[in-house]
């Protein structure tokens, strides 16, 4: 897939996080959207599988629908990479309990971009119908998957489908042609999509990407429709010197934000703009588990990718932010996959 690229729009970078090998790294003191979050529990654990990413949206009888990554245990952690499938829960409340509904996205099996792994769902209600982005991989060996990671989309007019693949085979961003954009030749492919529909009108794809011996960066491109062609920002987005990911990309009070895992800290960061391409220094998205779940509940966690939160996905409900959904590194529950947890967010004092 042939993609363009948007030309350069006056970037410039303003935020400077500590440097990737410096052990006192801290989080931004300002911790006034983490404050607004408050633990409620567990949204999706299922038996005998890893769940992952889980992205949510309000269904036209009012009921929540999940999208969730999920892969069999006998795969182990590393299966999000060649077993993952995209499942759908639903509950009658944001806040579960959810129950599984179908498998809405498995890989080609085929010699296809899509071959195998369906995995970061990213779910949007726009206009009358229901967009989910998700991303696969081509297979091969591991540096192989996780190089040919490209980002997909299907299209429903309700959240229980028929779902139906954009274009002829549903591949909707790849990296770049153009050797002047900064994601080109990117060793992790595009992925991590995060779908907004800017108070422009236009359709701005946020995505991950990293260029050999760099860290992982946020980038975006635009489309006029939203199916695209999405046409690619010259440059990054994010000047972190750390591992950030799993960006979800929204608009509060005016201002558009993307709340981003930082892998280091174990937290996210929240990073705002007023255009969607300037981006301030970031402040704490999300804190620390510690932070919402008591010292016995932690303590007797089971440990699979760290006490650690990630992959943030976010409610919106009548323009606000209502829920935040992310991915547990630990089971909370006595389980013994990963599951996705959810977080109430109070209203802004704003």
């Amino acid at each position: 897939m042939k993609n363009s690229v948007l030309p350069l729009i006056g970037l410039s970078i303003v935020c400077t996080l500590a440097s990737a090998d410096d052990s006192s790294e801290r989080l931004s003191p300002d911790r006034a959207w983490a404050d607004r979050l408050e633990y409620v529990g567990v949204a999706v654990q299922e038996p005998g599988y890893h769940v992952w990413g889980s992205s949510p949206v309000i269904g036209p009888e009012g009921k929540t629908h999940l999208f969730v990554s999920r892969w069999p245990l006998e795969k182990k952690f590393g299966g999000w990479l060649t077993d993952c499938e995209i499942a759908r829960y639903i509950s009658e409340s944001p806040e579960g309990p959810f129950v599984f509904q179908e498998v809405v996205r498995k890989g080609s099996g085929l010699e296809t971009w899509d071959r195998q792994s369906p995995h970061n769902p990213n779910v949007q209600k726009v206009g009358d119908q229901y967009v989910l982005l998700h991303i696969a991989n081509a297979g091969g060996t591991k540096k192989e998957c996780v190089a040919s990671q490209r980002i997909g989309m299907m299209i429903a007019d309700h959240p229980a489908g028929p779902w139906k693949k954009a274009g002829n085979d549903g591949l909707i961003l790849a990296p770049p042609e153009d050797p002047s954009v900064w994601s080109y030749d990117s060793v992790v492919g595009v992925n991590n999509p995060a779908l907004m529909v800017h108070p422009n009108g236009r359709f701005y794809l946020y995505y991950k990407a990293m260029r050999k011996g760099d860290v992982r960066r946020m980038g975006v491109a635009v489309a006029d429709q939203v199916e695209g062609p999405y046409v690619f920002h010259k440059d990054f987005l994010t000047s972190n010197d750390t591992e950030i990911e799993d960006e979800y990309a929204f608009v509060e009070n005016g201002k558009i934000y993307l709340v981003t895992t930082h892998n280091k800290a174990g937290a996210g960061y929240l990073w705002e703009s007023e255009d969607g391409l300037h981006f301030k220094q970031p402040i704490t998205g999300f804190d620390t588990v510690d932070r919402y779940l008591n010292s016995e509940i932690i303590s007797r966690a089971k440990v699979l990718r760290g006490k650690k939160f990630e992959r943030p996905q976010v409610l919106m409900q009548a323009g606000k932010p209502t829920h935040l959904y992310v991915a547990s590194g630990a089971n909370f529950i006595g389980g013994d996959g990963s599951h996705s947890c959810v977080l109430r967010i109070h209203p802004s004092n704003q």
